[in-house]
C-alpha cells in the first residue's frame, strides 16, 4: 500500500517535534544538573572521596583561685584500625577481642568499615598493660595511639563540685557538664581525597586544621580551704557514723564559694564503681530539710530591721509559749527565766523567737523570708539545685507563724542558708553565690572572661546587719555556740538542731544538727556551714557541728593571713552550757623559781632546763588557755639573753 506524501511529511514533522522536545528536555536536564545541582553534587562527591584523620583538642584544665590544678589531662593509649592495611581482618579481630574482652564479631565489623581510621571497640583509653600486649602482636593495620583522659590530682576532693567526663571527654556532671562548651575546645583534622579502597587520589591536596584546646577554668574555690573541709567531713563520718555530712565555705561579701563538699563521696575517674545516687546528688545544693535554729538568724534580722524588738529589752521564758491553745516549747524544758532579747539569741530560746515572729506578723516575716532568698533557687552555677519549700500563706495560722520563727515547718537547702546568713552579716546585701571565677586561654593564659559578684537585692540596712553580727558573736562568746570560740579572733555563729521529717511525720531520735559561723565578726571574711545528718551521738549542733566549723575557720583565717582581733566580746564561763573556763597565761619570764612556786602554785607547770630564773615560757604571756592546761617554763641564768 502506497503512503501518500502528505502522510510522510506529517510523520516526519511529528518525529521532528518529538525529537526537538526530547532534545530540549535533555538540554534542560543537563543544564539543571550542571548549573543548579552541580555544586551540591560536587560537594557530595567530595564528601565521598574526602577522608579526615581527626586530632582531638585537649580539654581545658580546672584550677582553684590560686592556680592549683584540680582537674587536668593525662596521656593514655587508644587502639585504632586502618582497614586498608589489614592483612587478615578476621584473625586480627579474634586476637583483639581476647585482649580487650569484646565480642569478636563486633570488633570485626568495626575495624573493616570503609573509613581511613576506625576505633576498635573497647580500645579507648586502655591500660598500659593491654596496650603493650597489643603492640607485641605486631598486627598489620592496628596502631596504638596517644589519647587523653581527665586526671584528678587531689583524688576525691570536691568531687561533686567538679563532676566527671565520659569516654569521649564530654562533661557528664558538675562543672564539667555545665561548662562543657568552654572546656571541650574544637577538634582538628587532616583532610585528603581517597578512592573507595582508601588510597590517596593522585593530584589531591592535604589540608590541616589545627585543634583548638579548651579554655582553662579558674574557680573561686581555695584548694587549701577545701582540704580543711574534706578533713572535717572525714572526721565527722568516723566519729558520728551519720547518714551524710555536708559543708560549705563562702566569702559573705562577694558570694564566692571557697569550698564545698559532702560525704559519702566518690572518685571522679572511677564513678562507675559507685551508686548513681552518690555521684548525682550534690548535697549542699540538692538536699532540703528543716533548718532548725540556724533559721532564727532570719527572724532576728527581720525583727531588728523593722524595729519591733530591741536586744536590750527584757523577756521571761517559762519554758514554753502558748499559741492558739498550743504550747510551743523551748529546748530547755524548765525555761531560761528572765533574760534580755540578746540572751534569747545567745540561749536559742524558742519562745523568744516566737514573740519576734508575732510582732512581725506573718506578712512581714514571710516577706523577709522571701527577700532573703528562701523558696527559690539561688542561681549558683551548679547543676541540681533545689528550691526548698515554704508554707502556703493561706495556710499560715498563729501556730505556723510561731514554728516558722524558730526554723520548723520550712524546708531549705544549705546554699540558701549560706546566701541568707551572708546577707544578714555583710551589710544587708543578698549576693548570688558562684563557683566559676574566670576563663583563660590555655596557650597564652590571657583572661578571656570573668564572673563578677552579683548583688541580688538589699534586704536589711547596714546598721541592722551590725546588730546581727554583734548578737551572733555573743552566741559564740557567751551562748550555745561556745564550741566555735577561737581565742584571738571574733567569731559569730548559730547552732541548729532539727528533727528529721519522713513521710510528713517527725522521726523520733533522728536529727540534722548544724552550725553556721563566720569570722572576724567585725569584718567577715569567711562564712562556714556544717551539717551532720542523723549522728549516732548527742544530737546538738553546738556539740557536734560547731567544733568542725571552728576548726575550718581557724585554719582558714591563718591560711588567708587575716590578723587577730581585739575588743571582741569576752568569753564567759557557763558550766550549764558545758563551757570550759579559760585563763590568761601570766608573764613569768625573769622571775625566780621560788617566786614562781610562791605566786603560781596552782598552775600545772612543766619545768625544763637548769638555773634559778625563768628565761622563756610557752604559751606566751597574755594568751588564754583552757583552765588546767600545762604551761612550760625553761630555767636558766638570769643574766643570759
Amino acid at each position: 500500500m502506497r503512503v501518500s506524501n502528505v502522510t510522510v511529511r506529517r510523520r516526519i514533522f511529528v518525529a521532528l517535534v518529538i525529537g526537538i522536545v526530547l532534545y530540549t528536555a535533555l538540554i534542560t536536564r543537563l543544564g539543571y544538573v550542571q548549573l543548579v545541582q552541580g555544586p551540591w553534587l560536587q560537594d557530595k562527591a567530595l564528601k565521598l572521596w574526602n577522608r579526615n584523620i581527626p586530632f582531638e583538642a585537649k580539654r581545658g584544665r580546672i584550677l582553684d583561685r590560686n592556680g592549683d590544678e584540680l582537674v587536668t589531662n593525662i596521656s593514655v593509649p587508644t587502639v585504632m584500625a586502618i582497614p586498608v592495611q589489614l592483612e587478615d581482618a578476621r584473625e586480627t579481630a579474634r586476637k583483639l577481642a581476647v585482649i580487650l574482652g569484646q565480642d569478636e564479631e563486633k570488633v570485626y565489623k568495626d575495624i573493616t568499615k570503609r573509613e581511613m581510621i576506625n576505633r576498635v571497640p573497647g580500645g579507648r583509653k586502655i591500660s598500659t598493660e593491654k596496650a603493650k600486649q597489643i603492640q607485641e602482636l605486631n598486627l598489620p593495620g592496628i596502631e596504638v595511639v596517644e589519647d587523653t583522659q581527665r586526671f584528678y590530682p587531689h583524688g576525691t576532693m570536691a568531687a561533686h563540685l567538679l563532676g566527671f567526663t565520659g569516654i569521649d571527654n564530654q562533661g557528664l556532671t558538675g562543672l564539667e557538664r555545665l561548662y562543657d562548651d568552654y572546656l571541650k575546645g574544637q577538634p582538628g583534622y587532616v583532610s585528603y581525597l581517597a578512592d573507595a579502597r582508601g588510597k590517596t587520589m593522585p593530584g589531591g591536596e592535604e589540608q590541616y586544621i589545627a585543634p583548638v584546646d579548651g579554655m582553662d577554668m579558674y574557680l573561686t574555690i581555695d584548694s587549701t580551704i577545701q582540704s580543711f573541709i574534706e578533713r572535717e567531713l572525714d572526721q565527722a563520718m568516723v566519729a558520728y557514723q551519720p547518714d551524710d555530712v555536708l559543708a560549705i565555705a563562702m566569702n559573705p561579701k562577694t558570694g564566692e564559694i571557697l569550698g564545698m563538699g559532702s560525704r559519702p563521696t566518690f572518685q571522679p575517674d572511677r564513678y562507675k564503681d559507685y551508686p548513681s545516687e552518690v555521684y548525682n546528688r550534690n548535697l549542699p545544693i540538692w538536699k532540703t530539710y528543716e533548718p532548725g535554729s540556724t533559721f532564727k538568724i532570719v527572724t532576728l534580722a527581720a525583727a531588728l530591721n523593722e524595729g519591733v524588738v530591741s536586744l536590750n529589752e527584757g523577756f521571761y521564758d517559762p519554758g514554753y509559749i502558748v499559741v492558739a491553745g498550743k504550747r510551743l516549747r523551748c529546748w530547755k524544758r524548765q525555761g531560761h527565766g528572765q533574760e534580755t532579747m540578746l540572751e534569747v539569741v545567745e540561749n536559742s530560746c524558742n519562745p523568744g523567737f516566737v514573740t519576734m515572729g508575732q510582732r512581725l506578723q506573718k506578712e512581714r516575716l514571710f516577706d523577709y523570708i522571701k527577700k532573703f532568698g528562701f523558696g527559690q533557687k539561688t542561681g549558683i552555677d551548679l547543676i541540681g539545685e533545689e528550691n526548698g519549700l515554704l508554707f502556703n500563706m493561706n495556710r499560715v495560722g498563729p501556730v505556723e507563724l510561731g514554728t516558722t520563727s524558730f526554723g520548723q515547718g520550712v524546708s531549705v537547702t544549705p546554699i540558701q542558708q549560706m546566701a541568707a546568713v551572708a546577707a544578714a552579716i555583710n551589710g544587708g546585701k543578698l549576693m548570688k553565690p558562684y563557683v566559676a571565677k574566670e576563663w583563660r586561654d590555655s596557650v597564652t593564659h590571657d583572661v578571656v572572661g570573668r564572673t563578677l559578684p552579683t548583688e541580688v537585692r538589699q534586704v536589711i540596712t547596714p546598721e541592722t546587719s551590725a546588730k546581727v553580727r554583734y548578737a551572733l558573736e555573743s552566741v559564740v562568746a557567751r551562748g550555745t555556740g561556745n564550741k566555735a570560740y577561737i581565742e584571738g579572733y571574733r567569731v559569730g555563729g548559730k547552732t541548729g538542731t532539727a528533727q528529721k521529717v519522713k513521710n510528713g511525720r517527725y522521726v523520733n531520735g533522728e536529727y540534722i544538727v548544724s552550725f553556721i559561723g563566720f569570722a572576724p565578726a567585725d569584718d567577715p571574711q569567711i562564712l562556714v556551714y556544717f551539717a551532720v545528718d542523723n549522728p549516732k551521738a548527742l544530737a546538738f549542733g553546738g556539740l557536734i557541728a560547731a567544733p568542725s566549723v571552728k576548726s575550718i575557720i581557724e585554719s582558714s583565717l591563718q591560711h588567708m593571713g587575716v590578723p587577730k582581733r581585739k575588743n571582741g566580746i569576752a568569753r564567759e564561763y557557763n558550766p550549764a552550757l558545758g563551757q570550759t573556763r579559760y585563763v590568761e597565761v601570766p608573764d613569768m619570764v625573769g622571775l625566780s623559781m621560788q617566786e614562781v612556786v610562791t605566786t603560781y602554785d596552782t598552775l600545772p607547770l612543766v619545768v625544763s632546763g637548769k638555773g634559778t630564773h625563768v628565761i622563756s615560757q610557752s604559751p606566751a604571756p597574755g594568751v588564754k588557755i583552757e583552765e588546767g592546761s600545762k604551761i612550760r617554763i625553761h630555767l636558766g641564768d638570769k643574766s643570759a639573753d
